[in-house]
């Protein structure tokens, strides 16, 4: 019972490390941004070998890069296998079943597709041609480690139907202008134009506003076509550029919101309002980014405003001893009606962020605005006032 239960809790402690549920343990860190520099330094070596003198002078370097890489990236695919049932998705079902739903997963997918060139040398096929792509699939491996890519494929996500109706429109908009290029130019150009594929082909090019300039029309009707082509591509290409950009800006701030919206329920001044006042809180916070080891609030200086910790770290010095607050975690006072309202029962002398820090402030002048145009706040806080 005691091998099994050390056995769950390697489990759950290797998936904070692979997964960065641990926060700022240095062995996670370790291992996230080891794994990064070696995706990058495996593309570089993909492209750097196909230089033939590079490839001549340095291939065992190469080699012995490609092996190593492939057996890390063997045993970290095994590990993330291993540590599926941890995951939060798949906690709800059996070992065996969790893994499995894990392995069919797209991120997993990729990983084993990165490591099938090991499976493939083994048994002797470490010339294919296709091996090539799967190695650079390692490249996708850093959308794993990247907020930005994991936002952009959110998006893309959310907007897919919006997406392949453009792609749709640009199908049709294709076909009816290469139908229009092959009527009015069949006959001076039969060999460029002379059937509609052929026309499509100048039809896509012209639509992408890519124009390489091997078929062109030469007569004023095909030309007149030509000009309403490019206008349209301009339009094509300004569609899914619109519907991605707003996407991905929509899907950056709801991550901002929610990590915004989990701080702010967790003071027990907010802890009792309800979503639209929780919103009303948010319009009140101001943003403030200090180095690390800038003193955010000064020894003996009154506090007036309360202090989110959106990112990075902040050491406060109390009257009992030092503790440290990171992402998520506030500290602070305000007052309201002459009753003071504290993070600390004991108070903070002094607080210095030990890294750089991303703050959200929420001053004593916004703080009694806010109260004044929310009643119910202000009558909670100083119900919680009578009751401490």
């Amino acid at each position: 019972m005691d091998a099994a239960a050390s056995a769950m809790g390697w489990r759950r402690r290797v998936h904070l490390w692979f997964d960065h549920g641990a926060g700022d343990d240095p062995v996670a860190t370790a291992i996230h941004r080891g794994l990064v520099l070696l995706i990058c330094a495996n593309v570089a070596a993909i492209v750097l070998e196909s230089v033939p003198d590079l490839a001549q002078r340095f291939g065992p370097a190469f080699h012995a890069l490609e092996s190593v890489s492939l057996a890390i990236f063997a045993l970290e695919y095994a590990a993330r296998l291993w540590v599926a049932p941890e995951h939060m998705r798949y906690r709800t079902l059996p070992a065996a079943k969790a893994r499995l739903a894990y392995a069919l997963s797209p991120p997993a997918i990729i990983d084993l597709l990165a490591t099938l060139p090991l499976l493939f040398s083994v048994f002797g096929y470490s010339h294919l041609r296709v091996l090539l792509l799967l190695r650079l699939l390692r490249f996708f491996k850093l959308g794993r480690y990247s907020p930005g890519m994991a936002s952009l494929a959110a998006a893309l996500h959310a907007e897919r139907k919006a997406l392949f109706a453009c792609f749709v429109v640009l199908m049709g908009v294709m076909l009816m202008t290469a139908s229009l290029m092959h009527l009015v130019e069949h006959e001076a150009q039969p060999d460029k134009l002379g059937t509609i594929p052929d026309a499509m082909w100048w039809a896509i090019i012209t639509l992408t506003t890519v124009g390489y300039g091997d078929v062109s029309p030469i007569t004023a009707a095909g030309k007149a076509v030509a000009a309403v082509t490019a206008v349209l591509g301009l339009v094509m290409l300004a569609l899914p550029v619109g519907i991605v950009a707003t996407a991905f800006a929509q899907e950056i701030h709801r991550r901002e919101f929610v990590v915004t919206w989990s701080m702010i329920a967790r003071v027990p001044l907010f802890g009792q309002l309800d979503a639209v006042e929780i919103a009303e809180v948010m319009q009140f916070l101001r943003a403030r980014t200090v180095r690390n080891g800038v003193v955010v609030t000064h020894e003996g200086e009154p506090l007036q405003a309360l202090y989110f910790v959106a990112s990075g770290e902040v050491e406060l010095a109390l009257p009992e001893g030092k503790a440290t607050l990171d992402e998520g975690h506030f500290f602070g006072a305000l007052t309201l009606d002459d009753v003071a309202i504290t993070s600390h029962a004991s108070g903070v002398n002094a607080a210095v962020a030990t890294a750089p820090t991303k703050l959200l402030v929420l001053d004593q002048i916004d703080f009694r605005a806010l109260t004044a145009r929310s009643p119910k706040l202000a009558a909670h806080i100083r119900k919680l006032a009578r009751d401490a």
